[in-house]
Protein backbone atom coordinates (compact mmCIF):
# COMPACT_ATOMS: atom_id res chain seq x y z
CA UNK A 1 0.00 0.00 0.00
CA UNK A 2 1.77 3.02 -0.85
CA UNK A 3 0.84 4.99 2.32
CA UNK A 4 2.25 2.71 4.45
CA UNK A 5 5.08 2.11 2.19
CA UNK A 6 5.99 5.93 2.05
CA UNK A 7 6.04 6.09 5.78
CA UNK A 8 7.67 2.64 6.45
CA UNK A 9 10.43 3.63 4.38
CA UNK A 10 10.87 6.96 6.14
CA UNK A 11 12.02 5.43 9.83
CA UNK A 12 12.17 8.76 10.82
CA UNK A 13 10.54 12.31 11.49
CA UNK A 14 12.22 13.63 8.34
CA UNK A 15 8.78 11.94 5.94
CA UNK A 16 6.56 13.98 7.53
CA UNK A 17 5.85 15.74 10.71
CA UNK A 18 3.86 12.49 12.11
CA UNK A 19 5.49 9.49 11.17
CA UNK A 20 3.80 5.82 12.51
CA UNK A 21 5.79 3.15 10.97
CA UNK A 22 4.54 -0.37 11.83
CA UNK A 23 2.01 0.91 14.43
CA UNK A 24 0.24 -2.10 16.79
CA UNK A 25 -2.29 -1.36 19.72
CA UNK A 26 -3.86 -4.12 21.56
CA UNK A 27 -6.69 -4.41 23.90
CA UNK A 28 -6.67 -7.38 25.86
CA UNK A 29 -7.56 -10.31 22.53
CA UNK A 30 -9.20 -7.60 20.44
CA UNK A 31 -6.02 -5.85 18.02
CA UNK A 32 -7.09 -2.21 17.56
CA UNK A 33 -4.22 -1.36 15.60
CA UNK A 34 -2.75 -3.80 13.34
CA UNK A 35 0.68 -2.34 11.71
CA UNK A 36 -0.32 1.06 11.23
CA UNK A 37 2.04 3.48 8.66
CA UNK A 38 1.03 6.81 8.23
CA UNK A 39 3.42 9.85 7.37
CA UNK A 40 1.43 13.44 7.47
CA UNK A 41 3.25 16.32 6.36
CA UNK A 42 3.51 19.44 8.23
CA UNK A 43 0.58 21.74 7.70
CA UNK A 44 -1.33 18.97 6.08
CA UNK A 45 -5.32 18.64 6.12
CA UNK A 46 -6.21 14.79 7.31
CA UNK A 47 -9.91 13.50 7.74
CA UNK A 48 -9.44 10.06 9.01
CA UNK A 49 -13.00 8.15 8.37
CA UNK A 50 -14.19 4.75 8.97
CA UNK A 51 -16.71 2.47 10.65
CA UNK A 52 -17.60 2.35 14.51
CA UNK A 53 -14.42 -0.02 15.76
CA UNK A 54 -12.23 0.48 13.07
CA UNK A 55 -9.34 2.05 15.19
CA UNK A 56 -9.94 5.67 13.95
CA UNK A 57 -9.93 7.07 17.78
CA UNK A 58 -7.12 5.10 19.25
CA UNK A 59 -5.03 5.99 16.25
CA UNK A 60 -5.00 9.64 17.24
CA UNK A 61 -4.71 9.43 21.03
CA UNK A 62 -1.67 6.75 19.98
CA UNK A 63 0.21 10.65 18.77
CA UNK A 64 -0.09 11.97 22.15
CA UNK A 65 0.10 9.15 24.03
CA UNK A 66 -3.03 9.08 25.66
CA UNK A 67 -2.79 5.58 24.48
CA UNK A 68 0.12 3.56 24.55
CA UNK A 69 0.97 1.65 21.27
CA UNK A 70 2.33 -1.81 21.63
CA UNK A 71 4.55 -2.08 18.62
CA UNK A 72 6.31 -0.36 15.98
CA UNK A 73 7.48 3.61 16.56
CA UNK A 74 5.58 7.02 16.16
CA UNK A 75 7.88 10.31 15.49
CA UNK A 76 5.98 13.51 16.21
CA UNK A 77 8.05 16.76 15.29
CA UNK A 78 11.53 14.44 15.31
CA UNK A 79 10.67 13.06 18.83
CA UNK A 80 10.11 9.48 19.05
CA UNK A 81 7.04 9.38 21.56
CA UNK A 82 8.03 6.01 23.83
CA UNK A 83 8.05 5.38 27.48
CA UNK A 84 10.48 8.06 28.56
CA UNK A 85 8.21 10.78 30.16
CA UNK A 86 10.61 13.67 28.91
CA UNK A 87 9.39 12.89 24.78
CA UNK A 88 5.88 12.56 26.28
CA UNK A 89 5.81 15.90 27.90
CA UNK A 90 7.68 17.38 24.71
CA UNK A 91 4.92 15.66 22.27
CA UNK A 92 2.06 17.20 24.26
CA UNK A 93 3.59 20.66 24.19
CA UNK A 94 3.29 20.37 20.32
CA UNK A 95 -0.18 18.66 19.96
CA UNK A 96 -3.52 19.83 21.00
CA UNK A 97 -6.17 17.61 21.11
CA UNK A 98 -9.97 18.38 21.02
CA UNK A 99 -11.86 15.39 22.67
CA UNK A 100 -16.12 14.15 21.57
CA UNK A 101 -16.80 14.80 25.26
CA UNK A 102 -15.06 18.64 25.69
CA UNK A 103 -13.52 17.65 28.77
CA UNK A 104 -13.60 21.10 29.95
CA UNK A 105 -13.19 21.15 34.14
CA UNK A 106 -16.58 22.41 35.15
CA UNK A 107 -15.81 24.25 38.30
CA UNK A 108 -13.75 26.44 36.05
CA UNK A 109 -14.49 29.31 33.84
CA UNK A 110 -14.41 29.55 30.00
CA UNK A 111 -11.17 31.99 30.85
CA UNK A 112 -9.88 30.08 33.36
CA UNK A 113 -10.04 26.87 31.30
CA UNK A 114 -7.95 28.47 28.42
CA UNK A 115 -5.85 30.03 30.85
CA UNK A 116 -4.56 26.91 32.58
CA UNK A 117 -1.88 24.98 30.45
CA UNK A 118 -0.23 27.98 29.15
CA UNK A 119 0.30 29.38 32.32
CA UNK A 120 1.42 25.48 33.74
CA UNK A 121 2.95 24.58 30.52
CA UNK A 122 4.38 27.13 28.93
CA UNK A 123 4.95 29.40 32.10
CA UNK A 124 2.91 32.49 30.65
CA UNK A 125 1.97 34.82 33.71
CA UNK A 126 -1.72 35.04 34.27
CA UNK A 127 -2.01 38.90 32.26
CA UNK A 128 -0.38 37.34 29.21
CA UNK A 129 -2.45 34.35 29.43
CA UNK A 130 -5.77 36.08 29.53
CA UNK A 131 -4.45 37.71 26.17
CA UNK A 132 -3.83 34.66 24.90
CA UNK A 133 -7.18 33.30 25.63
CA UNK A 134 -9.36 36.45 24.81
CA UNK A 135 -7.69 36.45 21.77
CA UNK A 136 -8.54 32.40 21.19
CA UNK A 137 -12.12 32.74 22.03
CA UNK A 138 -12.58 35.62 20.27
CA UNK A 139 -11.36 33.33 16.97
CA UNK A 140 -14.30 31.49 18.08
CA UNK A 141 -16.67 33.80 18.34
CA UNK A 142 -17.42 32.91 22.01
CA UNK A 143 -15.37 35.97 24.04
CA UNK A 144 -18.64 37.30 25.29
CA UNK A 145 -19.13 34.03 27.28
CA UNK A 146 -15.40 34.08 29.26
CA UNK A 147 -16.71 34.31 32.78
CA UNK A 148 -19.82 31.65 32.94
CA UNK A 149 -18.93 28.14 33.74
CA UNK A 150 -19.17 25.36 31.02
CA UNK A 151 -22.15 23.58 32.52
CA UNK A 152 -24.13 27.24 31.21
CA UNK A 153 -23.11 26.94 27.82
CA UNK A 154 -24.93 24.82 24.83
CA UNK A 155 -22.87 21.79 23.72
CA UNK A 156 -21.56 23.70 20.50
CA UNK A 157 -20.46 26.15 22.43
CA UNK A 158 -18.63 24.18 25.00
CA UNK A 159 -16.87 22.32 21.85
CA UNK A 160 -15.90 26.17 21.07
CA UNK A 161 -14.19 26.74 24.07
CA UNK A 162 -12.69 23.43 23.93
CA UNK A 163 -11.10 24.16 20.49
CA UNK A 164 -9.94 27.61 21.90
CA UNK A 165 -8.13 26.26 25.01
CA UNK A 166 -6.46 23.82 23.03
CA UNK A 167 -5.45 26.41 20.27
CA UNK A 168 -4.35 28.47 23.70
CA UNK A 169 -1.17 26.20 23.43
CA UNK A 170 -0.28 27.38 20.37
CA UNK A 171 0.38 23.61 18.75
CA UNK A 172 1.81 22.58 15.66
CA UNK A 173 -0.43 19.68 15.23
CA UNK A 174 -4.25 19.70 16.37
CA UNK A 175 -5.80 16.19 16.80
CA UNK A 176 -9.91 16.36 16.46
CA UNK A 177 -11.29 12.77 17.72
CA UNK A 178 -15.49 13.22 16.44
CA UNK A 179 -15.47 16.80 17.73
CA UNK A 180 -18.98 17.00 16.51
CA UNK A 181 -20.68 13.44 17.36
CA UNK A 182 -21.87 14.40 20.86
CA UNK A 183 -23.68 17.63 19.35
CA UNK A 184 -27.41 17.99 18.80
CA UNK A 185 -27.58 18.75 14.54
CA UNK A 186 -28.37 21.73 14.86
CA UNK A 187 -24.83 22.69 16.75
CA UNK A 188 -22.95 20.85 14.48
CA UNK A 189 -22.60 23.70 12.16
CA UNK A 190 -21.48 25.94 14.29
CA UNK A 191 -18.59 23.43 15.40
CA UNK A 192 -17.71 22.99 11.82
CA UNK A 193 -17.27 26.56 10.66
CA UNK A 194 -15.19 27.29 13.56
CA UNK A 195 -12.26 24.22 12.33
CA UNK A 196 -13.04 24.92 8.75
CA UNK A 197 -11.59 28.95 10.28
CA UNK A 198 -8.81 26.89 11.90
CA UNK A 199 -7.90 24.37 8.62
CA UNK A 200 -7.21 27.98 6.59
CA UNK A 201 -4.07 29.06 9.40
CA UNK A 202 -2.04 26.84 8.06
CA UNK A 203 -1.85 23.88 11.05
CA UNK A 204 -1.39 20.35 10.63
CA UNK A 205 -4.67 18.79 11.53
CA UNK A 206 -5.68 14.75 11.63
CA UNK A 207 -9.58 14.56 12.28
CA UNK A 208 -11.56 12.16 13.09
CA UNK A 209 -14.92 12.48 11.48
CA UNK A 210 -18.14 11.11 9.93
CA UNK A 211 -18.82 15.10 8.11
CA UNK A 212 -18.08 14.00 5.12
CA UNK A 213 -18.72 17.50 3.78
CA UNK A 214 -16.19 18.66 6.17
CA UNK A 215 -13.71 16.34 4.53
CA UNK A 216 -14.54 17.37 0.56
CA UNK A 217 -13.77 21.24 2.00
CA UNK A 218 -11.32 21.04 4.25
CA UNK A 219 -9.03 17.45 4.04
CA UNK A 220 -5.73 17.42 1.57
CA UNK A 221 -5.77 13.53 2.03
CA UNK A 222 -9.11 10.83 3.49
CA UNK A 223 -8.02 8.27 5.28
CA UNK A 224 -10.28 5.52 5.56
CA UNK A 225 -9.88 2.86 8.00
CA UNK A 226 -11.15 -1.04 8.52
CA UNK A 227 -10.93 -3.31 11.37
CA UNK A 228 -7.59 -1.31 12.50
CA UNK A 229 -5.78 -1.33 9.26
CA UNK A 230 -5.60 1.74 6.74
CA UNK A 231 -7.69 0.20 3.84
CA UNK A 232 -7.41 3.20 1.42
CA UNK A 233 -6.35 7.05 0.99
CA UNK A 234 -6.68 9.63 -1.42
CA UNK A 235 -7.39 13.35 -2.17
CA UNK A 236 -11.01 13.87 -1.49
CA UNK A 237 -11.64 13.41 -4.86
CA UNK A 238 -10.38 10.52 -5.62
CA UNK A 239 -11.73 9.01 -2.79
CA UNK A 240 -15.45 10.29 -2.81
CA UNK A 241 -15.62 10.01 -6.41
CA UNK A 242 -13.44 6.74 -7.20
CA UNK A 243 -12.96 4.82 -3.87
CA UNK A 244 -10.68 2.43 -4.89
CA UNK A 245 -12.00 -0.74 -2.72
CA UNK A 246 -15.35 -2.50 -2.44
CA UNK A 247 -15.14 -1.84 1.64
CA UNK A 248 -14.82 1.88 0.98
CA UNK A 249 -17.46 2.11 -1.77
CA UNK A 250 -20.01 0.17 0.64
CA UNK A 251 -19.07 2.33 3.58
CA UNK A 252 -19.69 6.10 1.69
CA UNK A 253 -23.11 4.51 0.48
CA UNK A 254 -24.37 3.96 4.05
CA UNK A 255 -22.80 7.57 4.98
CA UNK A 256 -23.03 10.13 1.92
CA UNK A 257 -27.02 11.14 1.24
Amino acid sequence: MELSVRAMESGSSEGGTVVMSAVTKRFGSFAALKGIGLSVDRGEKIVICGPSGSGKSTLIRCINRIEKHDGGSIVVEGCLLDHRLTNIDKVRREVGMVFQSFNLFPHMTVLANCMLAPMLVRGLKAAEAEEVAISYLRRVRIADQAAKYPSQLSGGQQQRVAIARAMCMKPKIMLLDEPTSALDPEMVKEVLNTMIELAGDGMTMICVTHEMGFARQVADRVIFMDEGTIVEEGTPEQFFRQPKTQRARDFLSQVLH
